[in-house]
């Protein structure tokens, strides 16, 4: 007897092993290897985000003269190396086990969060440490293309949604517990304790880093361990895995000729959309909140790190929701809707009203602030550390303030409609390549999206700083009815493999 397959009533990372069907070996060994899957995307969503609210305090720290364009090439260095290792991973994983590029992808993470953690001991170009260690723990980040794939081709494709919600959800944990880690470490403080006999810091931005790498060091543990090869056809048939002859290879060449390569580009599109719109409101968010509310970098820390998380909360249920939805309706509406949920998420952002906010007004000739403190407070206190929006942002004397409500109604709208355009798109693209090892496309994809967090850091960063927030959450919006149009426009052509070849047939 078969073992049962999981449908939109299968409780969320449950693979119904429990059940009498399922005891076969290999389907309790394929899931058990889906599920360190699972894991290896949570540690993945977690080195991103368990430092991405403090990256900025950090940098101000450890390097007083970056600014915030600098910020921008920060937080696009993750995303610039995932993009470059998701096509090797994915051709890699390819040709060989696919331990071997998970295992070197995760100790290349690894060694990178250590290099975050001791980027403030060099002497000068602090700030090009920073970049570099961001750059490489996004270069070992592309083992998510080897991730996809795996699960992909391990699930049949009544398990795809299923599945590839379960993966998101993990991903959507991991965003939870990174900015929950980095504000409840936020106690040790911007010194924190230093370790001599290893010239080590342990602060409030180096702990969540070592954290991330001791993660890192469990991973590999599961990879060489647990996981193991499976692949399964349309139908969840466990079929034998490719060797890779020559007659492997004419098949795989003649099911790639097969692919809708239009339906490919246009995922691919859609995905770099989703990926530029989320990198946008990760990247700002700190700064923003900063300029708007008044917050200090520590408070900044903790009140984003506290949003976030619950942002990441209301991803997991959407994600619940999500698997229904697309049973009911479809992948391709729940992706439209999401696109239309985030449209009105950056329509809230934009400022409006006659309330501005504080700016740090500076006295040039004395070279001291001036404003909401004075200088006999400034003189007494030489930690005194200025807050509102820079005086160098021209923009702040005329833009209207974001309002508090704006920004959290924002992040609530943003926070149902990525995930649901996330899982969708990559859900969606699996089933288009149909059973075919999909790695290399699979690395395609994330490369799309990498290159999507590369140039939206960089853009938000430029524009907000330059122009303000009206011009760049305009910008934001009108890319995403350009997505919606482009959506629209396909939506004929974005259907499953085996569902375009039977229109040919028929």
């Amino acid at each position: 007897m078969s073992p049962p397959e999981p449908d939109d009533t299968t409780p969320l990372l449950r693979d119904d092993a429990s059940s009498d069907g399922s005891q076969d070996g290999d389907y309790r060994s394929r899931w058990r290897s889906i599920r360190v899957m699972y894991f290896t995307m949570f540690l993945s969503s977690v080195g991103f985000t368990i430092v991405i609210t403090s990256l900025w305090p950090y940098l101000e720290k450890v390097d007083s003269g970056a600014d915030a364009s600098f910020l921008g090439w920060m937080v696009a260095a993750y995303s610039l190396g995932q993009m470059v290792a998701s096509p090797l991973f994915g051709w890699w994983s390819n040709h060989r086990p696919r331990r071997e590029p998970l295992v070197c992808s995760i100790f290349i993470n690894l060694a990178a969060n250590i290099y975050y953690a001791y980027a403030y001991l060099p002497k000068t170009n602090n700030k090009y440490h920073l970049l570099m260690s961001r750059a490489f723990v996004g270069f070992g980040a592309g083992n998510v293309a080897v991730v996809r794939s795996y699960v992909a081709g391990a699930t049949s494709l009544r398990e795809r949604t299923g599945a590839m919600a379960n993966m998101s959800a993990c991903q959507a944990l991991g965003f939870i517990l990174g900015p929950a880690l980095q504000a409840g470490l936020t106690f040790i403080g911007e010194e924190g304790i230093t370790v001599d006999v290893i010239k080590l810091q342990l602060s409030m931005y180096t702990t969540p880093a070592l954290l991330a790498a001791l993660f890192g060091l469990i991973n590999i543990l599961l990879v060489v361990l647990v996981l193991k090869e499976h692949r399964v056809d349309e139908d969840g048939k466990q079929i034998q895995a490719i060797n890779y002859t020559s007659e492997d290879r004419v098949n795989i060449e003649e099911d790639e000729l097969s692919i809708d390569q239009v339906a490919v580009l246009i995922s691919n599109i859609l995905f770099f959309t989703v990926m530029f719109i989320f990198a946008v409101f990760e990247t700002i968010a700190t700064p923003l909140s900063m300029d708007m509310f008044s917050w200090t970098r520590k408070e900044a820390v903790l009140y984003n790190g506290i949003i976030m998380c619950a942002i990441g909360f209301e991803s997991i249920l959407v994600f619940l929701a999500v698997k229904a939805a697309s049973q009911r309706f479809g992948d391709r509406p729940v992706l439209l809707a999401g696109f239309a949920v985030i449209f009105c998420g950056f329509i809230v952002l934009l400022p409006w009203g006659n309330h501005y906010p504080k700016i740090q007004w500076a006295d040039l000739k004395n070279n001291t602030l001036v404003g909401e403190v004075s200088k006999a407070a400034l003189a007494s206190n030489n930690t005194f550390e200025p807050t509102g929006c820079p005086y160098e942002q021209t923009w702040c004397q005329y833009i209207p303030a974001i309002h508090l409500a704006q920004y959290i109604s924002s992040d609530i709208l943003i926070g149902v409609g990525y995930p649901a355009c996330n899982v969708m798109s990559y859900t969606l693209y699996s089933k288009i390549l149909g059973p075919k090892p999909q790695g290399v496309y699979m690395g395609w994809l994330t490369a799309s999206g990498s290159g999507a967090r590369t140039l939206g850091p960089v853009f938000v960063s430029h524009v907000y700083t330059l122009l303000g927030p009206r011009w760049a959450f305009s910008l934001i919006c009108s890319m995403v009815l350009a997505a919606i149009i482009l959506l629209t426009s396909s939506y004929r052509k974005l259907v499953a493999f085996s569902e375009r070849h039977r229109r040919i047939v028929e």
